[in-house]
């Protein structure tokens, strides 16, 4: 019987979760990360974004104090990453490949996180395990990369760590287990607890966060809520039309025009819509529909102009 009970509610910390001030780390002559600055609310869900490559991970490592900055600062609720025994008394980490103690069960590898980490919720713990279907009972070498990572899940999301770095949590997950991801992240957060969340889900980080960074190349692109990024981007228009296609060249606003089948169109839309509604009333037009961009469009389209 693990001694690891539930503590007492702690207070919220009102400092600041995460804190990276221009945050740099070169590996030779790579840049891996570059003069990074961002700050992380108490209570918020952030997703990090980034293709390989784009510093996610050396980021993510520099905040566990696995390595150290070229220059700047990171600071876990105003502790230095650096001093990783102090850190770390406030984290819960899940890494993107989840490796166990291979002769442990996948109970005693929960009794022994327990014991090093910042408390558990023993009843909420034994819900989980139900929740994701984990056979505790079998030692760690058995696992599947599936059932690795529900361990490293139960132990963190049971936690009453204050902030939950996640690395591509749901990698090796079926999607059943990943809407039972989704599930923790919103407790995790009506709980008060922090939640950073690195992931290739465009749509996972869509559903699950306040606000998103997009990082490219290790340096920041942009940094916002998903609405204020939507705001940022244009609308996607799509027509339907019969007789000639509308006339759209040189409307103010109106770019990316695409013929997509036998009279239907689509176009994107930035700015006041007067001159684009003016030119396709010249047309016969049969249907119109609007929409805001995905989460995915707007990342691929911050690349897309790095690229150009």
């Amino acid at each position: 019987m693990s001694t690891a009970a539930a503590p007492p509610a702690r207070a919220i910390d009102t400092r600041a979760a995460i804190s990276l001030e221009h945050l740099s780390k070169h590996f030779g002559r790579t840049v891996a990360v570059d003069d990074l600055t961002l700050t992380v609310a108490p209570g918020e869900v952030f997703g990090f974004l980034g293709p390989n490559g784009a510093g996610k991970s050396t980021t993510i490592r520099l905040l566990l104090g696995l390595i150290r900055p070229t220059a700047g600062t990171v600071r876990v609720f105003g502790e230095d990453a650096g001093n990783v025994r102090r850190a770390h008394r406030h984290l819960a980490y899940v890494p993107a490949d989840v490796a166990l103690w291979p002769s442990l069960t996948g109970a005693e590898t929960l009794e022994l996180l327990a014991e090093v980490g910042a408390g558990i919720d023993l009843s909420y713990r034994s819900e989980l395990i139900e929740r994701l279907d984990l056979d505790v009972d079998k030692p760690g070498k058995t696992y599947s990369t599936g059932n690795r990572q529900k361990v490293a899940l139960v132990a963190a999301f049971a936690s009453r760590a204050p902030l939950l770095v996640l690395d591509e949590p749901t990698s090796g997950l079926d999607p059943l287990m990943e809407r039972e991801f989704r599930r923790c992240v919103a407790e995790a957060r009506e709980r008060g607890q922090t939640v950073f969340l690195s992931s290739h889900q465009l749509g996972e980080v869509e559903a699950l966060c306040d606000r998103v960074a997009i990082l490219r190349a290790g340096r920041l692109v942009e940094i916002a809520t998903l609405a204020e990024l939507r705001r940022l981007h244009r609308t996607i228009v799509e027509v339907a039309y019969q007789g000639e296609a509308p006339v759209l060249d040189g409307v103010d606003g109106v770019e990316a025009v695409e013929a997509l089948d036998e009279g239907r169109m689509r176009f994107t839309l930035s700015g006041p819509p007067a001159a684009a509604l003016r030119a396709l009333a010249a047309a016969q037009v049969t249907a119109l529909s609007s929409r805001e961009p995905t989460l995915e469009e707007i990342f691929l389209d911050y690349y897309g102009q790095a690229q150009r």
